[in-house]
């Protein structure tokens, strides 16, 4: 990690990303260990980002736009729902960020929150108070274990299942094969839907087709990829894979109250119909 914060300057380098990496100004840093799974790095930006919360040398957190992650992975697939979930679970995500978001449904009635690093929950109430207020509520646990496991004997238990990984090499790797997705199938209630994280179609487009496919082989009836601006991570955008049994989730099932919308910073029922519409060159190779 040492080679990655020079003269003052962090830059997140990944052969995840060959040949280009994203850098920020780091004013002071702020926490820096190895967990038992991962290298844990928190560092203050210079710059307008905030507190930066990088894991294994790659950002998953910032100040200034994590809202626009955490809201679009938590409520494309909750909109989508058409009565509302009652049951969620959320794989990895232990910054807390998407379980805020998830508790926002008034349909909410339990959130289950699985991640194997207990690190990250304690990093997230240390220094990202606004994402860890999510494990005061009431309707939140958080099991400390890995998510693959976790799902073994799980069977339509959840309305809601929302796969929010890091990438795929390290603790996360698991989370990107055939068999979790067969688990994750097996897990979700005949109407439920699943949303898992899904890298940058600028960088990643071959293991995104690939990833449809398989997908799609596990038996889902709707695989439908979403892309979402996110300006801190590579390319500057990032995409899930929205996967359901009985209906689409490019048009929401429902709409937030007048309430709920002026709480939120990027979700819309329009900013959900759009991300599901990809350039010309990323349609061509989904649907090949």
């Amino acid at each position: 990690m040492t080679d990655q914060i020079g003269k003052g300057w962090f830059s997140e380098l990944s052969t995840m990303w060959p040949g280009q990496a994203q850098s920020l100004a780091v004013d002071e840093v702020l926490f820096h260990e190895k967990s038992e799974f991962q290298d844990v790095l928190v560092f203050k930006n210079k710059g307008p980002w905030g507190t930066v919360f990088a894991l294994d040398g790659a950002i998953q957190v910032t100040d200034k736009d994590e809202f626009s992650y955490h809201e679009m992975m938590a409520h494309i697939p909750c909109f989508s729902h058409e009565t509302g979930p009652k049951t969620v679970l959320i794989i990895g995500g232990g910054d807390g960020g998407v379980m805020r978001e998830v508790l926002k449904h008034k349909t909410v009635e339990s959130v289950t929150l699985c991640d194997v690093d207990k690190m990250v929950p304690q990093i997230s109430k240390k220094f990202y108070p606004k994402l860890s207020c999510s494990f005061n509520d009431p309707r939140a646990t958080v099991h400390i274990g890995d998510g693959f496991k976790f799902l073994e004997d799980k069977k339509a238990m959840y309305d809601v299942i929302i796969c929010d990984s890091s990438d795929p090499e390290g603790p996360a790797s698991t989370l990107f094969g055939k068999d979790f997705y067969d688990r994750c199938k097996a897990a979700l209630k005949d109407d439920g839907f699943l949303i898992t994280q899904g890298e940058s179609y600028w960088i990643h487009l071959n293991l995104i087709k690939d990833m449809t496919k398989f997908i799609r082989d596990v038996g889902f009836k709707f695989v439908e990829y979403t892309n979402i601006a996110m300006p801190t991570y590579p390319c500057g955008n990032i995409g899930f894979f929205v996967c359901s049994n009985t209906s689409s989730a490019k048009t929401p099932a429902r709409e937030p109250n007048e309430e709920m919308q002026t709480g939120l910073q990027m979700y819309s029922p329009e900013i959900h119909r759009q991300s599901f519409v990809l350039p010309p060159f990323v349609q061509r190779e989904l649907s090949a």
